[in-house]
This record gives structure tokens, sequence and C-alpha cells, in this order.
């Protein structure tokens, strides 16, 4: 069993290169033998986004072109991919993909490797950049795999007390971190792990890297064990492909 998180900063505003780009990182996890496979939070469009009107262009539905490329590499590869995006939710019976916006969420999309859209998570606490213009979600979300339970998260999940809570009650036996965790001069791999005590399961945390606007996102992308070891982690700056292979899984 293979764990991956993609590390990787997207060209602001400009989701086909994104995807271009995203694709040829999951595609070497994937021949790497990767099962399930994480990409970072808003991993199409870039973070910072002043006003909806700002980040609507580079929205899409859960079903959309990233949906689409992904889904193929997700069975091409026969694995599971999370990955982050600016979710754009149309009225029922709308035919425009830039008027009559219902929503804009900062969502995460899970297919399996059939293909197949298995959930859209929508991230319920928001950081104070989110709050310009996406809507907070309200659902969380537990899926079965062939090797566990898998609970997809979205950055600012892990200082939500609920999400923890969540956590303590379900027990995944993974949790997939699409993040775009901000520099803020703190060891992050120390911060997550005291923010999950209590839970024993494998962390997949993709996180962006590089400036944003005004901000700078911090990378070190990694994967920590139950126990709490980092045991891969990419480095501050740069796209990276971090991989670990935990082994047999038996439940």
């Amino acid at each position: 069993m293979k764990l991956a998180a993609i590390q990787y900063r997207p060209p602001k505003g400009n989701p086909d290169v994104a995807r271009r780009e995203l694709l040829t990182m999951i595609n070497a996890a994937g021949e790497a033998g990767a099962n399930l496979i994480v990409c970072p939070e808003m991993a199409t469009s870039g973070y910072l986004w002043s006003s909806p009107e700002a980040i609507d262009p580079h929205a899409e539905p859960s079903t959309g072109a990233t949906f689409q490329a992904l889904s193929a590499v997700a069975r091409k590869h026969h694995a599971w991919v999370v990955c982050g995006f600016p979710e754009r939710v149309l009225p029922p019976g709308s035919q425009s993909p830039t008027h009559h916006v219902v929503a804009l969420f900062n969502s995460a999309m899970v297919i399996s490797p059939e293909g197949s859209r298995v959930a859209t998570y929508r991230k319920v606490l928001l950081y104070p950049a989110d709050t310009v213009w996406a809507n907070p979600g309200w659902q969380r979300t537990i899926f079965p795999t062939a090797f566990g339970r898998v609970v997809p998260a979205i950055c600012m999940d892990i200082n939500d007390p609920r999400f923890i809570s969540f956590v303590h009650q379900t027990q995944p036996e993974f949790i997939a971190l699409c993040t775009n965790w901000i520099e803020e001069g703190e060891e992050i791999h120390d911060y997550w792990r005291s923010q999950l005590q209590g839970w024993k399961g494998w962390l997949i945390a993709a996180n962006g890297w590089g400036p944003d606007g005004n901000i700078e996102l911090c990378g070190q992308s990694a994967i920590m064990s139950p126990t709490g070891e980092v045991v891969a982690a990419a480095a501050p700056l740069g796209n990276e492909v971090v991989m670990f292979d935990i082994g047999p899984v038996i439940f």
C-alpha cells in the first residue's frame, strides 16, 4: 500500500496549465504504484482571491474539466485521487457556466480507482482569506476503500474542534489533507501532530509552496504515521511527489 502527497504551486489563474502539470505529477505517483494520491488545496487556481468575481472565471463544477482529467488518470493507475479546487455550484437546469451562480466553495474532489466521483468535500472552517469569496461547507465525509476508511480535509480543518471530534469518533485509517499552509515560523509537522493527538492513523498532507499574493506557503508536504512520525516529507520550496510504502494493510 503506497501513499502519495503532491506538493504543487499552480500558475495563478491558469487552470489549463495547472491541470497538465498536476497530471504529470499524479501520473508519476501512479506509475510508482501509489494507491492514494492527495493534491493541495485550490490546486488548479492558486489560493488568494479578492472576491467571488475574481475567482469565478477559474471555478468549475465538481464534474468539470479537472474531474474529467483526474478521473482518467485515477482509472489508468487504479488509484484514489483527492484534489482541491474552487467549486462553482449552479442552479438546477442552468446552462451557463458563468452566470446565475448559486455558490462558490473551497472544495476537494474524491475520485475512485474506477474514475467515479465518490464525494465533493466543501471546506467547513474557512480561513479569513476564504471568507471574501467562499461559502462554508457543512458536512464531513468519510469513504471506505479496500485499504481502510479515508476522511478528506482542507487546511483549517486541522484547527477545527468539530473536525478533531469527528476524527476521534470515527477513527479513520487515513486523513487526506489538501492544504495551503501559510509560513508562520512554526514547525508545521509538530503542530499537525499535536492537533491530531488521540487519533491513530496515517496523515497525507499535500501543501502548496512559495508566494501567493502577500502570503508565503510553507511547503513541507508530509506523510505521517499512526505514531506521529514523519516518514516522508518535501522541502519547503518546489514541486515534489512525496511517497511512502506502508506495507500490506489487513482489515
